[in-house]
């Protein structure tokens, strides 16, 4: 390409003006040369990032898979935790355990492991409750096939499936399942198909209240209405009682102007008339 580049420059420039163009042509190609190794060098320097870990929750800030940082004391034990979705990468990171094989990874399953002082930590996550309490089902009917060795300690925490191999004290990594938190934050993308029912637990739950309030506000006012007609009773009945003591004989015609025909009412006389 280059010969024939400098053939048909040199039938256009004879002479010198050949020389000077085969210069610049010259010049050029080797510019082009430097500036596609420089390229490839810059290239080749560049640190070679590892390949992203497939997840289906990954941190934004870093990059890291969710279910990495859920590890307890993450940052501490970040060097030795291991992320994988396939049995291989697990056995290679724990060897073979008695329970590795009942862990299915299709649907999305993830696990991470770390190294602990209190033993070995793996958290199994899987997409949805139901295969997380299958495997919970699974586990438990493993352990007692094998008769619950005192070096494994296992616990369901949410949608996790978390195991402690060689766990010197059973009490220490049962302090470690502790650590490990199922936070997880559902959201639906459309309209949330439960609306519908909770809308209608709420109407029961204030309806059942607005009831029972009402209930209550009608016992008690007619609570208080009898206290106080009993109360308003008593003083009237001791109001007239001491009333009646003060008379000097009793009269059952309300005051009224009566004949003294049983000689019960007190005998009145007029100021002014001549005593007999």
């Amino acid at each position: 390409m280059l010969s024939s580049i400098i053939q048909n420059v040199s039938e256009k420039h004879p002479g010198g003006e050949f020389i000077e163009m085969k210069k610049t042509w010259f010049i050029r190609f080797l510019f082009l040369i430097c500036v596609s190794l420089s390229a490839n060098i810059v290239i080749l320097a560049q640190p070679q990032n590892a390949p992203a870990l497939k997840s289906q929750e990954v941190s934004e800030a870093d990059g890291v898979p969710v279910l990495l940082k859920h590890l307890p004391e993450w940052e501490n034990v970040r060097n030795s935790a291991a992320f994988t979705t396939n049995v291989n990468d697990l056995r290679q990171a724990l060897g073979e355990r008695p329970v590795i094989d009942l862990i299915d990874f299709s649907g999305g399953t993830e696990a991470v492991t770390a190294a602990y002082p209190q033993g070995k930590l793996l958290i199994v996550e899987y997409a949805a409750p139901q295969a997380s309490v299958e495997m919970d089902n699974k586990t438990a009917q493993r352990l007692a096939e094998i008769g619950q060795p005192q070096n494994i300690v296992y616990r369901r925490i949410g949608n996790y499936n978390a195991f402690v191999f060689d766990a010197p004290d059973p009490a220490a990594a049962n302090a470690l399942l502790d650590l490990v938190k199922y936070q997880k934050e559902v959201q639906w993308l459309g309209e949330n198909p439960f609306m519908l029912r909770r809308a209608e637990y709420a109407f029961i739950q204030t309806t059942s209240q607005l009831f029972v309030a009402t209930t209550l506000a009608i016992i008690l006012g007619i609570g208080l209405s009898v206290l106080c007609g009993l109360i308003v009773g008593v003083i009237f009945f001791y109001m007239r009682d001491q009333k009646r003591a003060t008379m000097e004989a009793f009269s059952d015609a309300g005051g009224m102007t009566r004949l003294n025909l049983d000689d019960l009412s007190v005998r009145i006389v007029p100021k002014g008339f001549l005593k007999d």
